[in-house]
């Protein structure tokens, strides 16, 4: 059986595995940030979190409330949590279905208000796509400023409040479970050998969270381009934090590619990939992130966690039953 710690370290183990990087960079990542520490002034060090010198995730993804060592037989797993959720983990112990964790995806408390931090991952993987570095870095320092400005004002803690006053163990898994979706659609994508636009969206059906998304009403969708489009060289764009600079769109073209295949994207950079004739297609922001988890949550199952799904979460078991 897991305890609350050894849920979590699984979950940074997948993602360092689904690392677009290659986890020989992200090994070298680690390294880089052990060297930053070890030249950190006195004064700094006390604010350095050393979990940062093992877990290229630290940024955005956190055990936020709990005992380490709590054995895990059944969690509330979903997106999103805000109060509503911490209330119904403490609703279902109180009629007698014992919650032992809350696990969600997208960042609250310090793993919010650091998010930006781990986005400097994408300028390894738009190197590898055929950007120059200088001009990866360029782009993403700027975003990741943005980013991180608007992301300070935020009541960062009120969640993790919450829960540690109710003592709900509390953790969210971000960069590693888009990592996992990442790969798992490239290589599925790459299976497919699309043809058209229009493949790649017919593609993505046959995956059972985003048919459950198109009959809520979110779908993927061509957000630039047409079905008839051909496909061309495409990539998957999933991770690292959040969206990237609207400026790398001209980047990617000039570097061959014709079709990017994202979660979501803001109105100035579709506007930005149109411009140079680019080809998006949208998976779906809630529907994409359900799939990572799900990846994840599926290990949990095979440990014996019994998944109770909500905040969001599209749950599907891809365990084949006995």
């Amino acid at each position: 059986m897991l305890n609350f710690k050894e849920m979590y370290e699984l979950g940074i183990k997948k993602g360092m595995e689904a690392d677009p990087r290659g986890i020989k960079k992200v090994k070298t990542y680690l390294e880089r940030v052990k060297k930053e520490y070890a030249d950190l002034k006195p004064a700094d060090k006390k604010y350095f979190e050393e979990e940062r010198l093992t877990n290229p995730y630290f940024d955005d993804c956190r055990m936020h409330t709990g005992d380490a060592k709590t054995p895990i037989k059944r969690i509330l797993a979903g997106i999103d949590a805000d109060a509503g959720e911490i209330m119904l983990a403490t609703q279902l112990n109180e009629r007698g279905k014992k919650i032992d964790a809350v696990v969600v995806h997208h960042p609250l408390g310090g793993s919010l208000a650091t998010l930006h931090g781990v986005m400097d991952m994408v300028v390894e993987v738009y190197r590898e796509m055929g950007v120059p570095v200088h001009l990866a870095e360029k782009y993403m320092e700027e975003r990741i400023a943005e980013v991180g400005r608007g992301l300070h004002p935020y009541n960062h803690y009120q969640v993790v409040d919450m829960a540690r006053l109710l003592g709900v163990n509390l953790m969210n898994m971000h960069t590693p479970t888009d990592n996992m979706v990442t790969v798992f659609l490239e290589e599925y994508l790459a299976k497919k050998q699309p043809e058209t636009i229009g493949d790649i969206m017919e593609a993505l059906m046959e995956i059972p969270e985003y048919q459950e998304a198109k009959r809520r009403g979110a779908g993927p969708a061509i957000f630039a381009g047409s079905p008839k489009n051909k496909a061309g060289k495409f990539v998957v764009e999933m991770t690292g934090g959040t969206n990237p600079s609207n400026k790398v769109y001209s980047e990617l073209s000039r570097s061959g590619i014709s079709t990017v295949v994202s979660m979501h994207m803001q109105k100035d950079a579709r506007e930005k990939a149109n411009e140079v004739s680019m080809n998006v297609v949208i998976a779906g922001h809630m529907s994409s992130d359900s799939l990572g988890m799900n990846l994840y949550l599926d290990e949990l199952e095979k440990k014996g966690v019994e998944i109770v799904p909500c905040g969001g979460l599209i749950r599907v078991s891809r365990i084949k039953k006995k």
